[in-house]
């Protein structure tokens, strides 16, 4: 058994069929395709022993800063400490906000010295100012360490991992957050029925997001959390991303089981969310595999690392423009809507929070602002622009006469529409998108997001040709268009980030003194007149939407909704 190397702070009675080591006893493999390969396959899962070498190969593998404490710092630290009995009443530091060391299967007293060991990374790592689960990762690696010492070195060369590109925990607050409002935006596009199912059910969307690490990292069960860090020690930070999907995929599948369509659910309180949704992960075992929830995580398609940082920086830029860098009382925004005081003619609160819950995350943390509506301002394009201008994003909404309600959100300043002269020229980005509420619900995204085949990697002299002379670029095509291989798309880029097969497929938003436009090619999903009285709507390349409403129809209300920051308020 491997109690006696790499398990003296096991409680071997709850490891299971853990406990048995069979399988390889070795691992002949320097190749990380090969290690990505087995890690995935579970190829030193059995084997306690191995699994434990495997870890400690993999953690002295990690690029680090050039001073790195290391077990020998560990040992002059404690000095005589170390040969006493370590105490789990030590607190631990603030940063890691609350969270406690999970027991998993480790002894009663094995709990005392990650407390211990953690109070020393603390001391070490004065940079660090929110790490909350540091506790977890502290408490799986004592299980695979022969003593503190080098669990200590296993923990600390995770946080001084310098390899660019590639994070494995956030140190920061602002790393955490920002990695909170990239997971609302990850489950908004990769399992849209349970992020529909979370919008539905809580009164805050980001509170209950918020817990998305914890998930992995301190609720899954021990059988399960050991396998997803066999495969995050080779692959990184993007596979926690890829797990808390994968487990708002299987709740949002266990909720299906005989209750309510999302839309017919009532909303609760977010703590009682937070917990039903906890108590699922912790329980998972009785329901889903190991190997299965791997299985999950992995049959995402089209889930990058290059995406995932670029969400993580523009969600960083968006905190810091707001000046949440540190720690701080959140407030409850609800979906940034209040329905005490917000008023339309053309949508209810119910209706407004389901758009909100389409918009890019980090704009949950603004309040609608109502820049225009007809009933106010009147039916002219002029004063459209006038109170428009200046505002980016904004959310257009259109009740007909006919009682339907369709509308887009915008990404770019109509502004933009001026570098075009009289000439229509479109702009915006491929975070655009159409939508319609009455008759029945439904979104209609840039249709490169839906078939990324749309972006080609090799751009024709034919295709730049035509590209510059329509002038759809604010820069006229000025800037090289980079390749962008299908599997990188990240819809906040604007088009000409993308090398596309078509120049219908980038039409986002347009306007001139005679008409509003949003979407293009072989038709448009909204055209408005001048007198915002009179449109049309049809499907068009851009979104490949059906029409929104009547194909020609009367305006009865048109507002549009700019993006008020809350904290500042």
């Amino acid at each position: 058994m491997a109690e006696e190397e790499y398990g003296s702070f096991v409680d071997w009675n709850k490891m299971g069929d853990l406990a048995k080591s069979s399988g390889p006893t070795k691992v002949d493999c320097k190749d990380l395709k090969e290690f990505k390969q087995m890690a995935r396959q579970g190829y030193w899962a059995k084997n306690h022993k191995l699994r434990a070498q495997v870890y400690q190969q993999l953690i002295k593998a990690i690029p680090c800063r050039t001073v790195t404490p290391d077990a020998e710092v560990y040992r002059d630290i404690m000095g005589n400490a170390a040969t006493k009995k370590p105490s789990s009443h030590i607190p631990l530091p603030d940063f890691v906000d609350g969270s406690p060391v999970p027991r998993y299967c480790l002894k009663t007293e094995a709990v005392a010295s990650a407390h211990q060991i953690i109070n020393c990374v603390a001391g070490q790592f004065p940079d660090i100012s929110h790490c909350p689960s540091l506790p977890a990762l502290t408490s799986l690696l004592l299980h695979f360490t022969n003593d503190e010492a080098q669990c200590f070195e296993h923990v600390s060369r995770i946080l001084a991992c310098n390899e660019p590109g590639k994070r494995l925990l956030d140190q920061t607050f602002l790393a955490y957050e920002s990695s909170c409002m990239t997971f609302g935006d990850l489950a908004n596009k990769y399992c849209t029925a349970a992020h529909k199912l979370i919008v539905a059910t809580a009164q805050d969307v980001l509170e209950v997001y918020s817990d998305w690490q914890r998930w992995v990292l301190g609720d899954l069960p021990f059988s399960h959390i050991v396998r997803i860090l066999d495969v995050y020690l080779v692959e990184g930070y993007k596979v926690l991303y890829r797990v808390a999907i994968a487990l708002l995929k299987f709740y949002r599948k266990h909720k299906a089981g005989g209750q309510a369509s999302p839309g017919g659910q009532q909303q609760q309180d977010s703590g009682k969310v937070r917990a039903d949704i906890q108590a699922f992960i912790k329980g998972i075992a009785s329901t889903v595999t190991p190997e299965k929830l791997l299985e999950k995580a992995f049959s995402i398609r089209l889930f990058s690392r290059k995406e995932i940082t670029l969400l993580q920086l523009t969600n960083e830029k968006s905190l810091q423009q707001k000046g949440i860098t540190v720690k701080q009382k959140r407030r409850n925004v609800q979906l940034a809507l209040n329905p005490d005081t917000f008023s339309s003619e053309i949508v209810s609160s119910k209706e407004m929070r389901d758009i909100w819950s389409w918009i890019p995350e980090r704009f949950a943390l603004c309040q609608p602002q109502l820049l225009f509506t007809t009933s106010t301002h009147g039916c002219s394009l002029n004063r459209f622009y006038q109170h428009c201008e200046g505002y980016e994003p904004t959310l257009l909404l259109i009740r007909t006469t006919d009682a339907d309600v369709c509308g887009a959100f915008l990404t770019t300043d109509w502004e933009e529409r001026k570098r075009g002269g009289n000439k229509v020229s479109f702009f915006g980005t491929g975070e655009c998108f159409v939508f319609r509420l009455k008759p029945e619900i439904e979104r209609y995204e840039w249709v490169v997001i839906r078939h990324p085949e749309l972006a080609s990697s090799i751009k024709t002299q034919e295709l730049e040709d035509t590209a510059s002379s329509e002038g759809q670029n604010a820069d006229n095509n000025s800037l090289e268009q980079p390749e962008k291989p299908a599997g990188d798309l990240s819809p906040f880029l604007s088009a000409r980030h993308f090398n596309l097969n078509s120049k219908n497929t980038s039409m986002f938003m347009a306007g001139n003194f005679d008409s509003i436009i949003v979407g293009g090619g072989e038709g448009n999903a909204l055209y408005i007149d001048s007198e915002l009285n009179h449109g049309r709507t049809g499907r068009c390349a851009t979104f490949d939407n059906p029409p929104l409403c009547a194909e020609t129809f009367q305006v009865s209300v048109l507002e549009v909704w700019g993006f008020q920051d809350a904290m500042a308020s």
